[in-house]
């Protein structure tokens, strides 16, 4: 089955992260998410599998450095925020298959992978 992460090679938890899904042998496909930022659907998608609200996902300074005003948002209204905004969104986000888990810490992928 394959694995996908979305990526930020400039954070070091999600460097190590990746690090760790390969020393499991499993080659992911990588989604550079600054650079190609998941639309609101494939959002919507990401949460469903991780079973998180979209404030649940959030970094919040980055949010407000983008001013995204995260407790005055909907769930729906944050997702398009982030959409928009995908520096705001926390990573890494490993998906495989229907669930997915975030890769803070970085261990959380070792039993997942």
């Amino acid at each position: 089955m394959s694995v996908t992460i979305y990526h930020n090679p400039r954070c070091s938890k999600s460097r190590q992260t990746l690090e760790l899904i390969r020393e499991k042998g499993v080659e992911p496909e990588i989604i550079e998410y600054l650079e190609t930022p998941p639309s609101a659907a494939e959002l919507k998608d990401i949460l469903a599998k991780l079973g998180k609200s979209a404030a649940e996902i959030v970094r919040r300074k980055e949010a407000k450095e983008e001013g995204i005003d995260v407790d005055a948002l909907d769930n729906d209204a944050l997702i398009a925020a982030l959409a928009a905004h995908p520096r705001a969104i926390e990573r890494p986000i490993v998906i495989k298959g229907a669930k997915a888990v975030m890769g803070r810490p970085p261990e959380n992928v070792i039993d997942f992978v």
